[in-house]
């Protein structure tokens, strides 16, 4: 642990070996959410996390993702969870309320339940967006993942 003027401090830490991650991916853009999730679980294998320790679910749309997320981790099976989804702009205000509340739940499983959540949902105004992104998110997410778990359990090991 490195210090910064006698300060402790964690360096970020992939390690997945031993982390049990759930993720939850819309189907509404289906393309684009499998191709976020090729991304994150090739990122999360890449860093140790094993096979037997993702359990993936799926449901309709975005707005669905929070509740399977809270359902997840009120279940005390995971370290962190992943969101992966796609909110495409069209032609009506429905995308500012999809995208607006999906990221809101999140950040109330987060806060509600103390488990981390990666925010995978992509929001482009259309899908030569989303595709362009995708893998990056995708990998993006796995590692949010990964570094707040790893944190939050250097977090309970401290002892000051």
């Amino acid at each position: 642990m490195p210090y910064y003027d006698d300060i402790l401090e964690f360096e970020p830490n992939l390690d997945g070996t031993d982390l049990r991650i759930g993720v939850v991916m819309s189907r509404f853009n289906i393309d684009i959410g499998e191709g976020l999730l090729s991304a994150c679980t090739a990122e999360l294998k890449k860093n140790g996390v094993q096979d037997s320790n993702i359990l993936l679910v799926t449901v309709p749309g975005a707005l669905e993702i929070p509740l399977a997320l809270k359902r997840m981790a009120l279940s005390d099976q995971f370290d962190a969870l992943i969101a992966l989804g796609a909110v495409i702009r069209g032609d009506t205000y429905h995308f500012e309320v999809v995208a607006n509340e999906s990221a809101r739940g999140l950040i109330m499983v987060q806060i509600e339940t103390e488990i981390p959540v990666a925010n995978g949902i992509l929001t482009t105004d259309n899908d030569d967006q989303a595709i362009a992104r995708m893998s990056q998110k995708g990998m993006e997410s796995a590692q949010v993942a990964l570094e707040m778990a790893n944190l939050h359990i250097k977090i309970d090991e401290i002892d000051l």
